[in-house]
């Protein structure tokens, strides 16, 4: 977990669950296994066992100890909803959003099949909390538009698309139910590269439609070069969310107490 993220569209992220496995082509050079497989072997690092999927308890209660608010990615180095994590920990998981809801929490997944299923049934009690976001990863026509179409269905409040890496022109895109949408390129030494008009073709239809607009990244090999200006201006449009006052030290307390409790 870290108290701060470079990531242009979040202010911290929360991994209680660590590595994950390929499913679609916009995993082919996934930035989170580069970054944990060079410290596969380190003892005593967070990422000593590479990439390999773990669960890590210890950080649950993390979220409720921040004493100011933020927007936190949830696992920037996970999928939450891997076939390998027991529904009883995605539900806890779940449960710490709940009580700390000063934050706004985005969780972002390549499996919205599985999302859906969970917010249908053991999730379903925290369908309705606005301060969670749920997104699904779009990266192409193939792998992409199946889920904008699962995750439209799917019990939440508030919903968004993040497109990236973005491989190829989308097309039409249907955007209904959906509250944000961020587009960017992706990045490092093999990065595959993205045209302007795939990416403008995208911010029009958000335009259209009302759609809250994000431009992360044109990437690249070099991402500081290329930056994240987009005819001519940035682009940081989010969903509306109210501001919620922390508790104070003794309050947090308390609620770290309580969570301790119900996750037993």
């Amino acid at each position: 977990m870290s108290s701060q993220s470079k990531i242009e569209w979040t202010d911290a992220t929360w991994n209680p669950t660590r590595g994950c496995t390929k499913i679609s082509a916009g995993c082919k050079h996934c930035y989170a296994e580069t970054f944990s497989e060079r410290f596969r072997g380190v003892q005593g690092h967070p990422f000593e066992f590479g990439f390999d999927l773990r669960l890590v308890p210890e950080k649950l209660y993390e979220p409720i100890k921040w004493q100011t608010s933020k927007k936190i990615f949830v696992n920037s180095m996970s999928d939450l909803f891997h076939k390998d994590i027991p529904d009883d920990f995605i539900y806890k998981v779940f449960s710490i959003m709940k009580i700390a809801d000063w934050h706004i929490y985005q969780v972002l997944t390549k499996r919205p099949e599985r999302m859906k299923l969970l917010f249908d049934s053991k999730l379903k009690e925290f369908s309705k909390l606005k301060h969670i976001w749920i997104g699904t990863s779009v990266e192409n026509e193939k792998h992409g538009k199946p889920r904008i179409e699962i995750l439209r269905k799917a019990n939440v409040s508030v919903r968004f698309l993040s497109i990236e890496p973005l491989l190829e022109d989308l097309g039409k895109v249907n955007l209904e139910k959906m509250d944000w949408v961020i587009v960017g390129g992706e990045s490092g030494p093999k990065a595959r590269l993205m045209e302007s008009s795939w990416v403008e073709s995208i911010q029009k239809q958000c335009k259209s439609e009302n759609v809250p607009f994000f431009f992360k990244q044109w990437g690249g090999v070099r991402k500081h070069l290329t930056g994240r200006v987009l005819k001519g201006q940035t682009f940081n449009a989010m969903p509306k969310f109210e501001i919620v006052i922390p508790p104070n030290r003794t309050g947090i307390l308390d609620l770290l107490k309580e969570a301790k409790k119900v996750l037993v």
